[in-house]
């Protein structure tokens, strides 16, 4: 079990800032649909994902690369996160459609932003917010053998999840399930979109930490910034599967709208 001690669930929140603070909201010319209200910076939405108050409706879009399909159990324990911290009257859903290959692996954060240009489809429109997710058939260009980036959230309803390292790591002898990685994966990038911790939705209490901006300091939290796969998330999974927001996540969530 030690060789997977230094495989951490990474999240770049740094880079996503910058990502955000220099792409353009929208397409040349395009007069059909507003895309400028889902090209904001990560955590500028995190109200309106949360609360009824302007969205009573969730639309998440799924792409993936054909052969990259995220696995029905871990959609389901995502979609029971979400239900369990937002307040959409009108429904929940979550679509999924196959895409051809970008070709580009490995990805930064530019190519990503370059594929949802390409692909999304879905953008807020009357009482219904919209999400993008990207199921990627490569890894982060930042990996290395030591640590690897499963997941970046990087605008206010933007994220990619780099499912061709989840199989890979999933398959080693003693790792996770895939349906676990996955779902830890989904539900720590969606607190980031919910503003958690400290990227748009104020703390509560003092609980980001100090060395990791915009992640939980507290032991065992979803939001910890790297979660040992050795020492950290298959201790919490066989106690029972993915981690949790921990109390002081969700006082931050509670106090803009959610659960």
């Amino acid at each position: 079990m030690n060789r997977f001690k230094k495989v951490l669930l990474i999240f770049y929140t740094a880079v996503f800032i910058i990502s955000c603070s220099t792409d353009n909201s929208n397409d040349p010319g395009s007069n059909t649909i507003d895309r400028s209200a889902n090209l904001k910076n990560l955590g500028s939405s995190a109200s309106d994902l949360l609360s009824d108050v302007t969205f009573t409706s969730l639309n998440i879009e799924m792409v993936y690369v054909e052969g990259n399909r995220p696995t029905d159990e871990a959609i389901n324990q995502f979609r029971g996160f979400l239900q369990s911290r937002i307040y959409k009257p009108d429904g929940i859903q979550i679509n999924l459609r196959a895409a051809n290959s970008s070709g580009k692996a490995p990805f930064s954060v530019d190519e990503i932003v370059a594929i949802e240009k390409e692909e999304r489809t879905a953008y807020n429109v009357g009482d219904e917010i919209a999400v993008w997710i990207y199921f990627a058939d490569g890894k982060n260009e930042k990996d290395t053998n030591e640590k690897f980036v499963l997941g970046s959230a990087y605008r206010n309803t933007s994220m990619v999840i780099y499912e061709r390292t989840i199989r890979e790591f999933a398959n080693r002898t003693g790792a996770p399930d895939r349906a676990t990685i996955e779902a830890a994966t989904l539900n720590h990038e969606f607190g980031h979109l919910f503003g958690l911790v400290n990227l748009g939705t104020t703390p509560v209490s003092n609980h980001e930490d100090p060395e990791n901006d915009g992640h939980c300091v507290i032991e065992g939290c979803l939001m910890r910034a790297s979660i040992e796969f050795g020492s950290g998330v298959i201790n919490v999974i066989d106690g029972g599967g993915v981690p949790n927001l921990d109390d002081a996540c969700i006082e931050d969530l509670q106090s803009v709208g959610g659960r």
